[in-house]
C-alpha cells in the first residue's frame, strides 16, 4: 500500500470557512489556515468581498433535507448525529455495529487540505479533519476475496425530510473499488476547519474521496460493506448516462449537459473567474496508476 499522503496545498488555497458553507459564493480571496506547504496549480485570487454570512450559510446540496439550496441549512438542524453507529459488514473478519466513540478512539486524527470539485463544475479547497479510511478498514479485517467497499448513508426520513420524496432512491449508496478505499487519500472526515461537521455538511461521519466528483464522497455514513462485487450508487442508478461509478475528475470528459475542462472556484462572486479542471483533481500523480490500462472515457 502507499505511504501515508503528503499535503502540497498552503493556507492561501483554502476556501475561507463562511464561503466553504455556502455553494452559491464563486472562489475570491482565498484566506484562513495556518498549515504550510506549496501548491502548484491552484488559482489564487485576491482582493474580493466575501458572500454575507446569511448567504453563505443558506446555500448548500444535500438532498436528504430537500433540493433547495438553503434547504439543508434550514431543517438538517433536526438531524440527531449522538449517538452514532457504523456497521461494518460482508467480507471482514470482525463484523459489528462499530459506535463512533469507539472508532474515534482508535483512529489518527490528521488534518488533510484537499481540494474539492463538484461535478457541477465549481470548487473549493478544504482543510478536513478525519482519518485514513484503510485504518477504519483494517480494524474490521479485509478478507482476502473483498474487491469492494459499499457506503450507505442515514435513512431516517422524519429527520431528514427530504427523504420523503423520491429525488433520489433512499438511502443513498455509494462505492469504491478496494484499492480507491485502502488509498492514503481516501479519509473517513469527522470535522471541517478544526470543528465537528455542520449537520449540513455530512455529521458526524462522510468520505472524501479528494480525486473524485464530490458526489462519491457520501455524507453522514453509517453502513460499510465489503463486496466482491460492483456495488450500486446512487447518481448511477438515477442516470447511468450521466454518472458513471467511477466519477474521477476528468477535463476531458464533459458532463452530457455541461463542459468539465473549466470550474468556477467558490468565493468570488457570480463573475469570478473560471479557472481549468485538473485532471484527477490535481492528485494524478498519487492515483493515475491505480487506473492503467483503463480507458477513462468509457470507463467513467
Amino acid at each position: 500500500m502507499a505511504g501515508r499522503w503528503k499535503n502540497d496545498l498552503t493556507e492561501n488555497a483554502v476556501t475561507p470557512e463562511r464561503a466553504f458553507l455556502d455553494r452559491r459564493q464563486v472562489m475570491a480571496g482565498l484566506a484562513g489556515v495556518g498549515l504550510a506547504a506549496s501548491l502548484p496549480g491552484v488559482a489564487r485570487a485576491e482582493g474580493l468581498k466575501p458572500n454575507s454570512w446569511e448567504e453563505v450559510t443558506t446555500y448548500n446540496n444535500y438532498y436528504e433535507f430537500g433540493t433547495g439550496k438553503d434547504d439543508p441549512a434550514r431543517y438538517a438542524e433536526a438531524l440527531t448525529v449522538a449517538p452514532w453507529t457504523v456497521k461494518i459488514d460482508g467480507m471482514v473478519d470482525r463484523p459489528a455495529d462499530y459506535a463512533l466513540e469507539d472508532i474515534l478512539a482508535k483512529m489518527t486524527i490528521e488534518e488533510r487540505l484537499y481540494r474539492f470539485r463538484c461535478v457541477e463544475a465549481w470548487s473549493m479547497v478544504i482543510p478536513w479533519n478525519g482519518f485514513e479510511l484503510s485504518d477504519l478498514l483494517a480494524l474490521a479485517g479485509v478478507q482476502s476475496g473483498a474487491k469492494y467497499v459499499a457506503f450507505e448513508t442515514l435513512y431516517r426520513p422524519e429527520e431528514m425530510r427530504g427523504q420523503a420524496y423520491p429525488v433520489l432512491e433512499w438511502p443513498y449508496v455509494e462505492g469504491l473499488r478496494l484499492d480507491e478505499a485502502m488509498h492514503p487519500l481516501t479519509i473517513m472526515a469527522t470535522g471541517i476547519y478544526g470543528k465537528d461537521l455542520p449537520n449540513q455538511n455530512g455529521a458526524p461521519l462522510r468520505v472524501v474521496v479528494p480525486w473524485k466528483y464530490g458526489f462519491k464522497s457520501i455524507k453522514s455514513v453509517v453502513r460499510i460493506t465489503l463486496t466482491d462485487k460492483q456495488p450500486p450508487t446512487s447518481w448511477n442508478k438515477a442516470n447511468r448516462r450521466e454518472y458513471g461509478f467511477y466519477s474521477n475528475v476528468n477535463p476531458q470528459v464533459d458532463h452530457p449537459r455541461w463542459s468539465q475542462a473549466s470550474e468556477r472556484p467558490i468565493g468570488g462572486g457570480l463573475f469570478a473567474k473560471r479557472i481549468p479542471t485538473l485532471a484527477f483533481n490535481g492528485y494524478g500523480e498519487e492515483v493515475a496508476g491505480l487506473y492503467a490500462g483503463m480507458d477513462l472515457s468509457k470507463q467513467f
